[in-house]
This record gives C-alpha cells, sequence and structure tokens, in this order.
C-alpha cells in the first residue's frame, strides 16, 4: 500500500485497517510475547479503549488458517523480522474469535440469550466443517442445533470446545480461541441484579473452553478487570494473568512517548506534544512509564483545531465510580479524592481478584475499580498488595473535578448559580457578597457532613470543593509549605493581574462566645501575615492578594479579611 496514510477512529479489524491504508502503531510483537508465553491461557485486563480489540484481531489475522492471503498484512512490521520460529507460524492455526461485548442486557434472560447468539455467530464463520466430512452424524446435528438456535444451554457452554475439536480434525492443528471483553456481561449483572446467574454461566462457558481442552494451541482473554479466581476462574489451572501491575505485555496497549511523538511527527502536530503529554501521558503499566491514552490520542490528532478535550472521559458513564463517591458514608473517600484532584498521591491496597459483591460493604475495593478500570495509576510499590496511586493526566482530572462538583450539586443540593456566583465574589474581592453566598451554602448543605471525625478536615475539604469550580482559571492548593508555615488552602491565579488568595481555617465549639470568636479572626489573619503564607503569591509575581480568615462555630461562619 503506497500514499499517505490516514487515522480510521472506531476500525478495530486489523485487516480492514491495513488496507484500507491506516495508521497502524506497530504492537505486532505482542504476537511474539503471546507465542513465548509459558501459560497456555492469558487474561489480560486493561483499561477500555487501550487497543485490546484491534489487537486480539491482530492475533486473528495472523495465525488463522481460514484467512486467505495474510502474510503480507504483516511482513512491513516487527514481528516479520522477529525470526523464522514466529513467520512459520503464520496462518498455521484454525482460529476462534469472539467478542462478548453485545452481552449486556438489563435482564439475565436476555444476556444469556445474547451469549448464545454470538455462539451461533461463531459456528455460522465456521459452517463449512459441514460439508468437510469432519462430523458424526449426531455432531453434525448438534452443529446445526447451535446455528438454529434450538441447543439447551449446557450445548452451547460446551460449544467452543466442541468447535476447536472439530477443527482440528479438518486442520490437523490445535485452535487458538481469542475472547474480547469476557467481563461484558459480569458488570451488566451487577449493575441489574443478576451477577450471580452471569458468573454461574460464564463459569461454566470459561471452564468448558479453556480447562483441559486438548484441542487448544493457546488462549487470550482480554477485558477491563480480573474477576475473582474464585467466582470465576477457579476450574483453570492453566491460567497466566497480566494485569498492568506486571511487566510483561507493558507497552503493547496504549501507546509509548516514542509512539505517540511519531504520531503527532507524521501528522505535522509535534508543536502540540507538551499539551498531548499533560492531556493524555501519565499511566505507568509494570515497568513502563509514559504510557498515553490512544483513544485520546488519536481523536486529539483528528480533532485538533478543536483544541484538548477529555475524549476518553467521555465515552463511558462512570456511574458505579460516582454512586461510591457522592454516598453519604464516603467522608474518606472524598478526603482522598480531594487530595488526588491537588496533585498529589494516596497509598491504596490494591486487589487484583475483584469480587462485585464484595462492594457493597468494602469501600476499599473503589480504588482497585479505579486503578484497572484507567482512573488511577500506579506509580509506585511498597509491599504486598500497596501502591501509591494518582490521576495520571488533565483529561481523567476533568472527571474528578466533575465528581466533585456532583456531589455539591446533586447531592449536597447546591444550586450551580449560587456555587458561581460564590467563586466569582470571591475572585474579584466582593467579600461581603462572598460571605453571604457562603453561609446560605452552609445554611443549605452542611447538615450533610459527620463534622465530629477531624471537623477542621471536613471544612477544609469541604472549602475546597466548593472552590473546585475555578480549576480552570486558579491552582488550587492546600495544607502546603509556604514563608514560615503551612496555609490551608491558597488560590494561585494563573492570569497574574487577578486576586490571590490565602486562607487560613479554624474551628471552634459551638457554644463560643463572640469574644473567643473575633479572637480566633484574628489569630488566623496574624498567622497568615506573621508566616508570610502569600510568600508562594509573591513568588509568582501576584501583586494583588486577599488574605481570608475562615472560624466556623457549629455550622455558623465568620469570615474576616
Amino acid at each position: 500500500m503506497t500514499g499517505r496514510k490516514r487515522l480510521k477512529i472506531g476500525t478495530s479489524d486489523f485487516r480492514k485497517l491495513i488496507e484500507d491504508n491506516g495508521y497502524f502503531v506497530d504492537k505486532t510483537l505482542f504476537i511474539k510475547e503471546v507465542i513465548d508465553s509459558a501459560h497456555e491461557v492469558m487474561l489480560i485486563p486493561r483499561p477500555r479503549r487501550f487497543g485490546k480489540t484491534l489487537n486480539l484481531s491482530m492475533l486473528r489475522y495472523f495465525f488463522d488458517a481460514a484467512q486467505p492471503d495474510t502474510a503480507g498484512l504483516f511482513e512491513p512490521y516487527l514481528i516479520w523480522q522477529a525470526g523464522e520460529y514466529y513467520t512459520a507460524q503464520q496462518g498455521k492455526y484454525p482460529v476462534i474469535h469472539l467478542t462478548l461485548k453485545a452481552a449486556k442486557s438489563p435482564g439475565f434472560e436476555k444476556s444469556a440469550l445474547f451469549i448464545k447468539n454470538i455462539l451461533k455467530e461463531v459456528y455460522q464463520q465456521n459452517r463449512y466443517l459441514l460439508e468437510k466430512g469432519v462430523l458424526s452424524p449426531e455432531e453434525e446435528e448438534t452443529f446445526r442445533q447451535i446455528l438454529e438456535g434450538k441447543a439447551d444451554m449446557a450445548t452451547y457452554e460446551f460449544s467452543l470446545k466442541k468447535l476447536s475439536e472439530y477443527l482440528y480434525r479438518h486442520y490437523g492443528e490445535k485452535a487458538i480461541i481469542l475472547m474480547d471483553e469476557y467481563d461484558a456481561p459480569i458488570h451488566a449483572g451487577y449493575q441489574h441484579g443478576y451477577y450471580e446467574e452471569s458468573i454461574a454461566l460464564m463459569k461454566s462457558l470459561m471452564g468448558n473452553t479453556f480447562k483441559d481442552n486438548e484441542f487448544l494451541q493457546k488462549g487470550v482473554i482480554t477485558g477491563i478487570l480480573r474477576i475473582s479466581r474464585e467466582s470465576i476462574f477457579s476450574d483453570l489451572n492453566n491460567l497466566g494473568v497480566y494485569s498492568l501491575l506486571g511487566h510483561a505485555f507493558a507497552d503493547k496497549f496504549g501507546f509509548t512517548e516514542e509512539e505517540t511523538a511519531q504520531l503527532l511527527e507524521y501528522f505535522h502536530l509535534h508543536d502540540y506534544f507538551g499539551q498531548v503529554k499533560k492531556w493524555y501521558d501519565g499511566y505507568q503499566v509494570g515497568d513502563k512509564a509514559h504510557i498515553y491514552n490512544p483513544w485520546s490520542i488519536i481523536n486529539f490528532i483528528e480533532r485538533h483545531t478543536e483544541g484538548f478535550k477529555p475524549y476518553w472521559v467521555n465515552t463511558s458513564s462512570d456511574e458505579l465510580i460516582k454512586k461510591r463517591v457522592v454516598a453519604k458514608e464516603a467522608e474518606n473517600i472524598r478526603g482522598d479524592i480531594e487530595q488526588l484532584i491537588k496533585g498529589e498521591t494516596i497509598t491504596k491496597n490494591i486487589e487484583e481478584n475483584i469480587v462485585f459483591s464484595d462492594f457493597a460493604e468494602d469501600w476499599e475495593l473503589l480504588w482497585s475499580l479505579l486503578a484497572f478500570s484507567g482512573y488511577l495509576t500506579p506509580v509506585k510499590w511498597f509491599k504486598k498488595k500497596e501502591y501509591e496511586l494518582k490521576i495520571p493526566n488533565y483529561e481523567v482530572k476533568t472527571l474528578f473535578d466533575e465528581i466533585v462538583l456532583e456531589w455539591l450539586k446533586k447531592e449536597v443540593k447546591v444550586r450551580d448559580f449560587t456555587l458561581k456566583a460564590l467563586a466569582q465574589s470571591l475572585v474579584n474581592n466582593r467579600i461581603p457578597e462572598f460571605e453571604k453566598h457562603f453561609k446560605q451554602l452552609m445554611g443549605d448543605t452542611f447538615s450533610y457532613f459527620d463534622i465530629h471525625t477531624e471537623p477542621e478536615r471536613v471544612f477544609q475539604a469541604y472549602v475546597l470543593g466548593l472552590l473546585g469550580i475555578l480549576g480552570d482559571d486558579y491552582v488550587i492548593r492546600s495544607n502546603r509549605e509556604s514563608g514560615s508555615g503551612r496555609y490551608d488552602i491558597l488560590l494561585l491565579p494563573r492570569d497574574r493581574s487577578r486576586y490571590g488568595v490565602v486562607m487560613e481555617i479554624k474551628q471552634l465549639k459551638k457554644d463560643a462566645s463572640e469574644e473567643e470568636i473575633q479572637q480566633q479572626l484574628r489569630e488566623a489573619l496574624g498567622q497568615i501575615t506573621g508566616n508570610r503564607y502569600y510568600r508562594e503569591l509573591l513568588d509568582h509575581k501576584v501583586e494583588n492578594r486577599i488574605e481570608m480568615a475562615i472560624v466556623f462555630v457549629g455550622k455558623e461562619v465568620y469570615i474576616r479579611t
């Protein structure tokens, strides 16, 4: 194929991508790693839209004996330089390739029907076996029942194993089975209340397909999460799990920094590299740092005249995450999210074996879900299951900002216009107006919080949440060294001509006297001045500043500048 290559967004069929002269980021050494793996069956969980479907399609066209004239698809790429041992396996094996992406439904019966239809389609693709004389009369009858949708569910659960046997008889080679998005029906089952039924069905299908299958050469399974071995993979003693915490396949999903730079160079967008890095870099997979989100990269290149946008974040509703964060019991989680939004890291145990039914009781599982789904990335391993986590990039940060605003607007019943008025009155130094809006919000919302546990931290988190709406115009920081001490909150304007803000927050008991309140306000302002908490503003050449003391007395708030 000659001529300038084009982006083909949404094309996940490898053959179509190459034959249509699409730009392909060379991941063909993934084929070598699959061949070299000591495991017969590999489970490779990765976040959505990180190239799983295209990679499985690539495996299909490389190995499949039923696909004619496919060697030319691979000759320009790295796998063809890997040696004769690998190129000799091109077009050698029968391949069974399926995706369970469409097996999602609000009800179990319909989800099971979707799975049956997917298996029917796999048999339809191999209908030629009926004419090859490799089936007994009984097998031929069962084959036709599957095609016609008349077989019972148990027959469908065994269907992939039986098909691999039929293919072996015809080709004289064991089959490679590729299963994409295996966990899609399980996610739907958890969301819509048929989790146990979905787990039972998938356990039977996976076990019958991949366990002790003498006609299996290799199995490759992809999805987002590893569903617990105790529930779905307990029968598979030949399974190798390669999550994003491990080193294997680390650079085979997502784009490396070098690949991203080459892409931008090819499409004459290299000058955007710095901003691309800020928005879409930041993932670490095993020992590979600087993995970029591929979906966002190709969408930015295609639509770069529209500027930078959260392309990947906007492809999912993230309801499970949002529900967990805005729940009334989630005060500690919100504190951690506040820390993440500030650009800091948190340290959490990451559980590779996900049991969805445990989510109701085990709040810490949220961090595992966020890490494996691509919303957080592990940057350091400490011991056992303990990892240091951070928000990978600005694109994902926009989601966390949105969650905080949703928490304030919907769960805490804060009206959007009041929130905006509060923020604008502060940064424009209209302090009486700011105080009025702040007191209104306190009266409307603060009963939502448990103020008996670490009250000053809760108050500070609340104020940070309210001010989060200023994130585009201000760098919002808290608890950082500046001058001779550590301020509570600092707003650093991106436009140096605007007001910078330093806040010191105090808390008194509900029965505090007026004299005690005024004394605390004076002390808070004196702390800002005496310790030069505004030093960071001066360092950034911000000349106009507001020094503000906020004292919480129960639900009452007192402000002085």
